[in-house]
């Protein structure tokens, strides 16, 4: 009786497998792919199981995650020095002693997904976030997007010196980590961005102050092939103003635009053309309405718009160069206000707000602009930076 039983267990259950492999009844699986795949990811989720497991597939067109560099917050940043230092016997971990870590959030089933470890590296890499003698204080850590993979700039180690002697990149498209090229001069903290593909950085601080760093402009292009990555030296600022610290730098339209100081606080802007090689004033309207965490939306041909939230009004705008003004697009929104830091791509402006507790998500593309999601990070994780990127493939 037993085993008839399992038998009939065994039975049922490679039927329901069989079923669940049907993706449209009386529809051939390659026309049923064809026609689920011109619907959103969301929709497919919430039906059956094997529609649920057709959009994780590589033959489905790859929908976008969150991808957040954190931290340990400050108040367990010695927990989570033991812990990683605990965890520094594992060949792949090269960031054993910092507070660094690298999640990615699916929009679609809402879940927090750690990624792989860094490769090794010699030295091996230290980035800190929180200084025990500095416990108010963030140190910087630079990270941004670029022809669709994350790439870390600039960081500090513990003895306050650059962490990073060449970028750390993520690639969703292989599930994979690598370095760039070696930096001319490592820094602890510069102006960066990504402009039509390319990586610059601009100005910053490398172990101690150098006016020729601070006055610096180098170029990598990701688009090349591997072995001929390099950083190529352009036309550099005329004084060091940028240097002081960690600036925001962005790229739109085809142009690097920096301020050297962050907030409603009086600043100096500058930028940088590409085609032209060469630097000039920031408009008058962007400088005066860059008064809090701006970004652009990236996409490998065009940054096409630049916004910026009020950290302590908590309003959303979006700057027209056309009439060299700025949009309001939320006049106040409680969920915005002590914005840290956002990112912008596929009709989503994404800020980290409540001490890199929440991230808040707006719709941009539809008028008004709205809020439509805020998301917790996961627990005693400080979110540091944001990049909107395809999810990783399997």
């Amino acid at each position: 009786m037993k085993e008839d039983a399992l038998k009939c267990v065994k039975i049922q259950q490679h039927d329901e497998e069989n079923e669940e492999q049907i993706l449209i009844p009386g529809l051939p699986n390659h026309l049923a792919h064809l026609c689920l795949s011109n619907l959103h990811p969301s929709l497919l989720y919430r039906v059956c199981k094997s529609w649920r497991r057709l959009i994780y597939t590589s033959s489905f067109p790859l929908f976008y995650c969150l991808y957040v560099v954190c931290s340990r917050n400050s108040s367990t940043a010695a927990t989570s020095t033991a812990y990683n230092n605990n965890n520094s016997t594992s060949t792949n971990n090269s960031i054993s002693t910092s507070t660094v870590e690298f999640f990615c959030l699916d929009p679609i089933s809402s879940k927090w997904t750690p990624l792989p470890n860094p490769p090794t590296s010699d030295p091996p890499i230290r980035i800190l976030r929180h200084h025990p003698s500095f416990i108010s204080r963030s140190l910087s850590i630079q990270s941004l997007t670029v022809a669709e993979r994350m790439i870390l700039i600039a960081a500090t180690t513990h003895k306050f010196l650059p962490a990073l002697e060449r970028p750390l990149g993520f690639d969703p498209s292989c599930n994979k980590w690598f370095f760039g090229p070696n930096l001319p001069t490592p820094r602890r903290w510069c102006g960066s961005s990504a402009v039509n593909g390319n990586v610059y950085v601009a100005s910053g601080m490398g172990s101690a102050y150098h006016g020729d760093v601070a006055r610096s402009l180098e170029k990598w292009d990701v688009k090349e092939k591997v072995d001929q990555w390099k950083w190529e030296k352009l036309k550099g600022l005329k004084d060091g103003r940028f240097c002081r610290e960690f600036v925001d730098a962005i790229g739109y339209r085809g142009k690097l635009c920096m301020v050297n100081i962050k907030g409603r606080a009086i600043k100096q802007g500058a930028v940088y053309d590409v085609t032209k090689d060469e630097w000039g004033e920031m408009p008058k309207g962007m400088l005066e309405g860059w008064i809090g965490p701006s970004s652009s939306s990236t996409t490998i041909i065009d940054e096409s718009e630049m916004y910026v939230v009020d950290e302590t009004k908590g309003s959303l705008s979006k700057y027209v160069s056309e009439t060299d003004q700025w949009e309001e697009l939320i006049e106040s929104c409680d969920d915005l206000k002590g914005a840290e830091q956002i990112t912008v791509g596929r009709g989503r402006v994404c800020v980290i707000c409540g001490r890199g507790q929440l991230i808040v998500v707006v719709d941009v593309s539809v008028t008004p602009a709205n809020v439509i999601r805020v998301v917790s990070t996961p627990p005693e994780i400080e979110a540091i930076a944001l990049h909107i990127l395809p999810r990783v493939s399997v």
